[in-house]
């Protein structure tokens, strides 16, 4: 691979929020040097034009659905579409068919990611076999394979004594336990937030204690074992005061969020339209004032698509029918950007940091930064470039999303992988 000097950028540091007008040489995969101006030869030149650049943007929660669901989503569709979101890296969750509970699972994973993936992927294996709940499984085996965590994303683990057997083995091993937190004798049946929504169009609401109930049972377990353990998705306001409280206690805990959850509470529910069907549901005004209030107190540690891709025709059997979930890989970095940063709710320099350096200080990865020596993930971002989200654009299979035609800035535009251009939105030739 030729060296290719990124010239024109401005780069941001996650870590202090500073930007600098300043080139990137790459060589071999790697960032060769960074400076205020480079020399041109033996380089293919790529002007940035004054575009942002930061680390490639890290996801530790997306639904790839390979194997057993290829209908929804590939890892080579999937990957195309963190490509082209400006992520570099994401974690899949485990709940695919077979279930990702077995060393076989996982490598087989990897290998088609390794061979047909557009960035890196990293397994999640399962905490019990067949995400039951019941029998765990061989985390030390999953591990040796790749896993980089263990989760029963999809399903809370509702037996107290598995999942205190369960933090004690990923503790012993040093691996995080990412927990989706439910309880289904509060939650059975529900579709929605039960609030306001659900009693005016007749249905089964989900509380917002089915999830808290699990994040209290889990940090006391956290605590006796002293695991990593890490709240999936985020949405209630007391499982964020359960959150500070475990942090000011000086427990593991750690909790992401994800764009939807930041963006829409279920007052923006336009009716029983699907593409607003996600698990955990959008939750009240209030809950969604605490979720902004912890990502910036720090409490909730990463923001997190939890991308989770389905066909019109699954979305369209009705709200109480329909699966839960919706995509966001593509449209995650603007809506944020849009909606977080321009409107002051957060620093730019901060949302870099929830995408990029914290997420990958959170599983021990060694990406995230923009440092000589380090691989050169990249993504560069138009601040300036506005469109509107049209989902019958998106690389992913999945279309299910309930921001489609809002109006947007701040899209990725140059996506690179260990040097490997992975997504050019620029439609520029090297010079």
């Amino acid at each position: 691979m030729k060296a290719q000097l990124l010239k024109n950028g401005r780069i941001l540091d996650p870590a202090t929020g500073d930007l600098a007008d300043a080139d990137i040489r790459v060589e071999g995969g790697k960032i060769a040097a960074m400076g205020g101006v480079l020399p041109r030869s033996g380089s293919e030149v790529i002007d940035l034009g004054g575009r942002l650049v930061l680390p490639g943007l890290i996801d530790l929660h997306v639904h790839l659905r390979e194997p057993g669901f290829e209908w929804k989503e590939t890892i080579a569709t999937g990957t195309r579409a963190a490509a082209r979101g400006g992520f570099t890296t994401v974690a899949c969750m485990p709940n695919t068919r077979p279930v990702a509970d077995s060393p076989e699972v996982i490598r087989r994973i990897r290998e088609t990611a390794d061979r047909e993936g557009s960035v890196r992927v990293l397994p999640i294996g399962a905490i019990t076999r067949g995400e039951h709940g019941r029998e765990l499984t061989d985390m030390a085996a999953l591990k040796e394979a790749g896993a980089v965590a263990v989760s029963d994303d999809g399903v809370g683990v509702q037996d107290s004594r598995v999942m205190r057997d369960a933090m004690r083995m990923a503790a012993s091993l040093g691996l995080p336990l990412v927990a989706h937190c439910e309880d289904d004798s509060l939650a059975a049946g529900g579709s929605v937030h039960d609030g306001d929504f659900a009693a005016r169009h007749g249905l089964k609401g989900i509380p917002g204690e089915a999830e808290s109930v699990h994040v209290a049972r889990d940090i006391l377990l956290a605590e006796a074992t002293g695991v990593h353990y890490h709240v999936c998705h985020i949405s209630d306001a007391n499982s964020v005061r359960l959150v500070r409280e475990a942090k000011r206690r000086g427990l593991k805990v750690t909790a992401e969020v994800t764009p939807h959850h930041l963006l829409l509470c279920e007052e923006d529910i336009p009716g029983p339209d699907p593409d607003y069907k996600m698990n955990p549901p959008l939750r009240s005004r209030r809950d969604r004032a605490a979720l902004i209030e912890g990502l910036k107190d720090g409490t909730i540690d990463v923001i997190a698509t939890d991308h989770a891709p389905h066909t019109p025709e699954e979305k369209g059997v009705g709200m109480d029918r329909a699966p839960f979930g919706i995509v966001g890989l593509e449209t995650a970095f603007p809506l944020l950007y849009t909606h977080l940063v321009l409107t002051g709710e957060l620093s730019l320099g901060r949302l870099a940091d929830l995408l990029t350096r914290r997420p990958a200080r959170l599983f021990g990865l060694p990406w995230g930064g923009l440092t000589v020596g380090s691989d050169a993930d990249l993504t560069v971002i138009d601040l300036e470039e506005e469109r509107i989200i049209d989902p019958e654009a998106f690389l992913s299979k999945g279309r299910n999303t309930p921001f489609a035609g809002w109006r947007v800035k701040g899209w990725p535009v140059l996506t690179l992988v260990a040097g490997r251009a992975v997504w050019d939105g620029l439609g520029l030739e090297p010079r």
